[in-house]
């Protein structure tokens, strides 16, 4: 049986630390959405969509390791089922941002 609870993302690259993975995580969306719109402010966060329902606001980065790195939706109203991990993790391999991603249930 699969769980039907809230999933994150473990995801590995080589970041010197938390603010260079946010950064990585966040740039190729917001240099999208300024070519397309022009302009950004950080409240526009809730405005660029990552994946399907999923907002650039609705997720959060903690470094679990060195170089290990979970994405989730907890401090979100959105719950990250396993449909759109999936899609979040296929947009974050499509942006090259990590070297690998992984979908686990959130404990």
């Amino acid at each position: 049986m699969e769980f039907a609870g809230e999933y994150r993302l473990i995801c590995e690259g080589f970041y010197a630390g938390i603010n260079e993975a946010r950064h990585a995580l966040q740039d190729p969306f917001i240099e999208d959405f300024v070519e397309a719109t022009g302009k950004f402010r950080f409240h526009n966060l809730e405005d660029i969509r990552v994946a399907s329902g999923i907002s650039l606001a609705d997720l959060e980065i903690v470094e679990i390791d060195e170089g290990t790195f979970e994405i989730s939706c907890r401090n979100s109203p959105l719950i990250l089922k396993k449909h759109k991990a999936v899609k979040l993790a296929e947009t974050l391999r499509q942006q090259a941002i990590f070297d690998e991603i992984r979908i686990e249930p959130l404990d």
